[in-house]
């Protein structure tokens, strides 16, 4: 049952990839082209020579785009399936759609919206190239730092609704969650390397097309993957083999 559970995911995977795709496309990408647009102006007032393209702008937005989302999403739909697998049965009497929405919500919250919050996503000519690897690896930390604190707060959390119930234990588990990332996020350093001329607002358009993109992922993963995987189990002498 795991590795029919698996070829689902990675086809769902498939699906939420194209349907990221033609969300970045439509919304993402003419975000990249004015800032891009702006990097170039910036260059030709400082004098500097343009630096050349090892891949064309049109092969970048489209079949490298294409081609990166697809595969992304294809291996994390795999993954999502092997996680589904193992917490089928372990979390209280929540069913195949409910468990994928779940994990979906979880995960996009751990893994995307939490470290995003604290080091968003930056566009073309926003960042210094020289701090690249300390902002990649800050971002990295932070997003250890979420993961942890979401497992310290599940376990904080189980233990509460055995004492206090479901509504009170999760609520518990959930403001332990906040607070742990708060106060890391506080203590992290705060990097803000966008130049003054550039754009708030074309900021502000690919941060959120940027989060859409990963929003549309995850919430097809946790729905469609949901339908699917109850659709399986609900069939006849089906059932789970770890």
């Amino acid at each position: 049952m795991t590795g029919q559970l698996l070829v689902r995911g990675m086809l769902v995977g498939l699906l939420a990839g194209v349907l990221a795709f033609g969300f970045a496309k439509a919304f993402g990408e003419p975000q990249i082209d004015k800032a891009i647009a702006f990097e170039d102006q910036m260059a030709q007032m400082h004098g500097d020579a343009p630096e050349e393209e090892l891949v064309s702008r049109e092969v970048q937005s489209t079949f490298g785009l294409f081609t990166g989302v697809v595969v992304y999403s294809v291996s994390l739909g795999g993954l999502f399936a092997l996680v589904f697998a193992y917490a089928l049965g372990r979390i209280g009497k929540v069913g195949p759609r409910g468990l994928a929405a779940l994990l979906a919500l979880a995960a996009f919250v751990t893994l995307i919206l939490v470290p995003g919050l604290k080091y968003p996503a930056n566009p073309p000519s926003v960042g210094d190239p020289q701090t690249i690897a300390q902002r990649t690896k800050l971002f990295f930390l932070m997003l250890l730092v979420s993961v942890a604190a979401a497992v310290i707060a599940i376990n904080a959390a189980r233990k509460l609704i055995a004492r206090r119930g479901v509504w009170s234990g999760a609520i518990l588990g959930v403001a332990l969650y906040i607070v742990i990332v708060a106060v890391a996020g506080s203590l992290f350093p705060v990097i803000n390397e966008v130049p003054e001329q550039f754009s708030a607002v074309l900021l502000w358009k690919f941060r959120v097309a940027s989060l859409g993109i990963q929003l549309v992922l995850w919430t097809t993963l946790g729905l469609v993957f949901g339908a699917v995987a109850e659709r399986k189990l609900s069939q006849p002498k089906a059932r789970f083999n770890s």
